[in-house]
């Protein structure tokens, strides 16, 4: 998925004992003491339940309650073994726990989110929960995970609602929680066992004393309604404005920091990177399958969406991120989600998808596909200039260059190229430093991925752009070059192309991999990719 800049957002490198530097750039975190009141009373109606009494038919009388909870088989439940992300989720509460000594650390993994009336989004955890428990797909809505400190670090609780059993009117009577509406929960000592954490009712949550024994931090962007008992738990201390903004810039440190300790990945996480990608593969041998079906249809372009959202929930948890499948001119809208466009015969078919598997890790993954298999001359010719500037990005990639190195090479490619061709802004007739070129290709070369599209995206600019590449390191090289079809300064016959071609790059101890070179990138590959999957 492109990059939102080629400058990612600087954070201002808060720290603890440097106060006067700016927040980091979120509203919530930036809030004061006095517009956090507000947000005390905008969190209590997040958690507002839709009514539906006046459509309820659930029966209520004593006589049904008894009879439906008598007649159940037991169960034989064995408590599971640990999951294989336990080491990865410590070793990041360890990491946490070392940079905030002394402090309560309040990691939500966030509730529901309403769709429509009583409609709500499939839950995913925050990433930051899910990085810090190891619960990816099957976490709980509204769990709360808390590091205590204690003398050698910080104590790890994992509060989330037990689940209704048959005792309680809840498992039939509750369409959020209830056994009936959505099926088994896990009970408090199988999620214990699971994720080798201890965990406690989400009741007993509620009474901690959150803020008067520690000071206590908290993820602000997870859960707005805790987050705003939070801020009404320091308010409760008449804390001046200035001790209140100290803890507001404690929380902006604890998400920067949360998400600097993703920058490198361990093995466990390379591997699940490796199985979105692989998982996302599959999904475009699919979507060039299909590309005859969407030619039939006057929106093909959800035929392209609708065949790896397929692939997607068949391997892994969902699609990581709105798939693009922008046909035609449609390429040259950089975040072109809407997919209601045709496919063309003559046309070219950029589709930039990627598979979030069940841990929650997604690859992000572009291609440019002729929708017939081949590439015309012109097609040809922009389609080769991006391949020579993500070529050439690729190449320069090991540990101890910049990460800003590799968007400045694949720029080179793209600045000379387009002068080549004839555009009036290339590098030569105008001051290098103003980009003109950049025209053609406004967003940035590469960012990190892993537990989020756009990982690592509250990290310092010193440790992001500016930051020295590491092994274990991955993330997107994607070059494009977006020839819009009203565009002048471009030849006429170019006009309405757009390409990106993105693959997912590992740094290893010696350079790079490109996890994702199995599928085919160059044009007499692509073009062999085709006649293979349409029988050719």
């Amino acid at each position: 998925m492109t990059a939102s800049s080629s400058f990612p957002r600087d954070n201002g490198g808060v720290t603890t004992s440097d106060r006067s530097r700016t927040l980091s750039a979120t509203a919530p975190a930036t809030a004061s003491a006095t517009e956090a009141a507000s947000a005390v009373e905008e969190g209590a109606r997040a958690v507002e339940a839709p009514a539906n009494e006046n459509r309820s038919t659930t029966p209520k009388s004593d006589a049904f309650r008894s009879q439906i909870m008598r007649g159940w088989a037991e169960r034989d439940e064995p408590l599971p073994e640990a999951r294989v992300s336990v080491p990865t989720a410590a070793a990041h509460r360890d990491a946490i726990s070392a940079r905030h000594r002394g402090a309560r650390l309040v990691i939500p993994a966030g509730s529901l989110k309403q769709r429509s009336n009583d409609t709500d989004y499939r839950f995913r955890a925050h990433s930051a929960f899910s990085q810090l428990t190891g619960w990816g797909s099957d976490a709980e809505p509204g769990a709360v995970l808390v590091l205590d400190p204690v003398d050698d670090g910080h104590d790890a609780t994992l509060y989330f609602r037990e689940r209704a059993g048959r005792d309680s009117d809840e498992f039939y009577a509750n369409s959020e929680i209830g056994e009936f509406w959505i099926g088994p929960r896990p009970s408090l000592a199988q999620t214990a066992a699971d994720l080798d954490v201890a965990a406690r009712d989400l009741a007993e949550f509620s009474e901690l004393g959150l803020v008067t024994d520690a000071r206590t931090l908290v993820l602000r962007e997870a859960d707005a309604a805790l987050t705003a008992r939070v801020d009404e738990a320091r308010r409760t201390m008449s804390l001046p404005d200035a001790e209140f903004d100290e803890l507001l810039a404690d929380d902006a440190l604890l998400a920067q920091d949360l998400s600097e300790l993703r920058l490198v990945k361990d093995a466990y996480e390379i591997g699940q990177m490796r199985e979105a990608v692989a998982a996302t593969a599959a999904g475009f041998d699919d979507i060039v399958a299909a590309l005859a079906q969407a030619s039939a249809h006057p929106r093909g372009e959800r035929i392209v969406e609708g065949v790896f959202q397929q692939r997607a929930r068949l391997e892994g948890n969902d699609v990581g991120y709105d798939t693009i499948a922008a046909s035609g001119s449609h390429a040259c809208i950089l975040h072109w989600t809407k997919n209601t466009g045709a496919v063309r015969a003559g046309e070219l078919i950029l589709v930039d998808a990627g598979v979030e598997v069940d841990s929650l890790f997604t690859a992000d993954i572009t291609r440019t596909i002729p929708v017939t298999g081949r590439f015309s001359e012109e097609q040809r010719l922009v389609y080769e200039i991006v391949l020579e500037a993500a070529d050439a990005a690729f190449a320069i990639v090991r540990p101890g260059i910049t990460f800003r190195t590799i968007h400045d090479t694949a720029m080179e490619v793209i600045a000379k190229r387009t002068q080549e061709l004839g555009m009036p802004l290339g590098v030569g007739e105008t001051d290098p430093a103003e980009q003109l070129y950049r025209r053609y290709m406004v967003h940035g070369t590469s960012h990190h991925l892993g537990i989020d599209v756009h990982d690592c995206a509250k990290a310092r600019r010193e440790l992001y752009l500016d930051g020295v590449l590491e092994a274990g390191m991955v993330f997107t090289i994607e070059p494009g070059l977006y020839l819009q079809p009203d565009d002048l300064t471009v030849p006429e016959q170019l006009r309405g192309i757009g390409v990106r071609i993105e693959d997912d790059i590992l740094v290893t101890a010696d350079g790079a991999e490109n996890l994702s070179s199995a599928i085919p990138r160059t044009v007499a590959d692509v073009e062999s990719w085709f006649a293979s999957l349409h029988g050719e």
